[in-house]
């Protein structure tokens, strides 16, 4: 599973030997004499700071599972295409990938649905510190791509300068200075900056405010995330910090009111107080009453995000979320990662993305054989490139256009924010990698390639009190990566807008993959088709040969077609519930 469990990396932890046991991860022969730190001997000294990634990285890194599940994006192709094209022309002059439509919308059943330039956006990212010293780039990088970004949980209840009466907030600083930063570049048409809430929230009256107070549109409950299934947390690096959020209704280990705790920490035993938020206990009359109060309150949209549960939630989350009609939910695999979440947890607990979307496209065919509402759906848990989209879209489509409308991201942006700030320091000390000035130069505006372009378009682009350069990063990791790239895969699968990608656009590469996900081997799609071109049946079922087969994309047209939405003729998919057992 290349994972050994008595030494990570995430932990700062190693074995003195790499031939180790395979079933505990410790050395063959341990002994006494041995300078290096498993997870056991650090265990022994540290304990429960030993469950998390390293401490001292905390707030500027970000840390995921490095567990092989088995299963992951590149166990499925995508499938070329060379005959015909849905949603253009067939024509060699017009068929070019820069003209494929990569645009998307959530909430597409409200009265004005949310458009997305791209179909990403960025998840909840709140009180965690790494969060807080790259808002700057997430928001602007964000709304300057044209899509949605999430204010992520617990931001009033850290807020230093937040004021509170009787239990509630009044102001936040903070989060007003959040979302207005990413209102600075939003063009008030394509996206929109969330507010999550959780248990702490609700009770603060977090939503009540955002709504009111600071004109929010979109409100996020939250029920978890991929990365654990407990609340929130943090780390605390003083004990005045400590104090003042127990005071707001957290939990704080060690408690910073035990004055033998105190004269620990005084004396430097450790480092760091541990902030944690509660759990949510969701019930399906209350979550819908809840939804129902908060668009009487003025938002005008509502969203959810949950975790990678097991199935039996899996299914109550689209149930619930089908009868209270909600605009978007977001559900998170196992396999990405937050600022502080425990190791053991990311690695061994919750359900990883590909057999967690499994779940909810067999979830999504019952509902719909129903008739019952579908809300739109968006997958986060891992996701870094166009291909991992693409692949994860076009498995939802179960006849209509993808299920999937959108891929969240966490991690991913961050690091395209970390990254352009620390090169543009190294730049500014005259510190770059030799190998990458020589390569790229050692003016930002020429190492990003996209500096001219947004410079032309924001005055003061890279400039102290314009837009910072990690969001001309993000920026261009969303638009000019990912964006391109997309339309290139989809160009090569001769799909020219989103709604067209099917599930016989990807194959399975191995039988684990098609067990989970229903989507057919290579193989099983060159039986079915082939046979189908070059002896097609008769109407009288003798079979015989063809000189002019209507095909696209492998498939005999003309045996189950549907009418697209743009009126040309395309394949219709096996049905999911029929691979499925549905």
């Amino acid at each position: 599973m290349n994972i050994t469990e008595n030494a990570r990396t995430t932990s700062g932890t190693r074995t003195r030997v790499s031939d180790v046991s395979p079933l505990s991860g410790m050395c063959p022969l341990c002994i006494e004499e041995c300078p290096s730190l498993c997870e056991v001997g650090k265990s022994a000294f540290r304990g429960r700071e030993v469950l998390y990634p390293s401490p001292e990285y905390f707030g500027v890194s970000t840390a995921a599972s490095n567990k092989d599940f088995m299963l992951d994006w590149s166990h499925f192709q995508i499938q070329s295409d060379l005959i015909g094209a849905l949603g253009i022309e067939p024509n060699p002059d017009k068929a070019f990938f820069e003209n494929v439509d990569i645009t998307t919308s959530v909430a597409s059943r409200s009265k004005r649905p949310i458009e997305l330039k791209v179909p990403v956006f960025v998840a909840g990212l709140g009180s965690t510190a790494v969060a807080k010293r790259c808002w700057d780039g997430l928001a602007k990088g964000a709304a300057s791509a044209g899509t949605i970004q999430v204010v992520g949980e617990n931001v009033c209840g850290m807020d230093p300068d937040a004021t509170y009466s009787n239990g509630r907030v009044t102001s936040s600083p903070d989060l007003k200075w959040r979302i207005e930063t990413y209102r600075e570049l939003w063009d008030g048409k394509h996206g929109n900056i969330a507010i999550q809430t959780n248990v702490e929230d609700q009770r603060a009256g977090v939503d009540e405010y955002a709504v009111s107070k600071l004109e929010v549109d979109i409100i996020e409950r939250k029920w978890g995330q991929g990365a654990k299934s407990i609340g929130g947390e943090v780390r605390l690096h003083s004990i005045e910090r400590a104090l003042e959020l127990k005071k707001r209704g957290y939990l704080v280990l060690p408690d910073p009111e035990d004055r033998s705790v105190q004269e620990e920490f005084r004396s430097g035993t450790f480092k760091t107080f541990e902030r944690h938020s509660r759990v949510g206990f969701p019930q399906e009359k209350s979550f819908i009453e809840d939804v129902e109060s908060l668009r009487a309150n003025g938002a005008k949209y509502v969203f959810l995000k949950t975790g990678a549960y097991r199935p039996a939630v899996v299914a109550f989350t689209l149930k619930v979320a089908s009868e209270a009609k909600i605009d978007l939910l977001t559900i998170d695999g196992a396999g990405g990662g937050t600022g502080m979440s425990p190791v053991p947890m990311m690695n061994e607990s919750s359900t990883p993305t590909i057999h967690l979307e499994a779940q909810v496209l067999k979830c999504v065919q019952i509902l719909r054989k129903q008739g019952r509402f579908i809300p739109d759906i968006a997958m986060a848990g891992g996701f870094v490139n166009e291909t991992q989209i693409f692949k994860s879209m076009a498995m939802s489509n179960l006849g209509d256009g993808p299920v999937i409308k959108a891929i969240a991201m966490a991690r991913a942006p961050l690091l395209a924010v970390m990254k352009s700030t620390y090169f543009t320091k190294l730049a500014e000390s005259k510190k770059l990698p030799k190998g990458f000035s020589g390569e790229y130069g050692e003016d930002p505006a020429k190492f990003f390639i996209m500096a001219s372009e947004l410079r032309r378009k924001y005055p003061g682009a890279g400039a102290k009190g314009g837009i910072s350069w990690g969001a001309i990063g993000l920026h261009t990791y969303f638009v000019d990566r990912i964006g391109e790239g997309l339309k290139q895969m989809m160009a090569g699968s001769r799909k020219f807008g989103l709604r067209f990608i099917d599930r016989d656009d990807i194959v399975s590469l191995s039988e684990h993959a098609r067990r989970v996900t229903g989507i057919e081997t290579m193989e099983e799609m060159a039986d079915r088709v082939i046979p189908s071109i070059l002896q097609p049946e008769r109407a009288d079922g003798s079979v015989g040969a063809t000189s002019n087969p209507a095909i696209h994309a492998g498939r005999v047209v003309a045996s189950r077609t549907r009418k697209a939405a743009n009126g040309a003729v395309a394949s219709k998919p096996d049905k999911f519930g029929d691979k499925i057992g549905i």
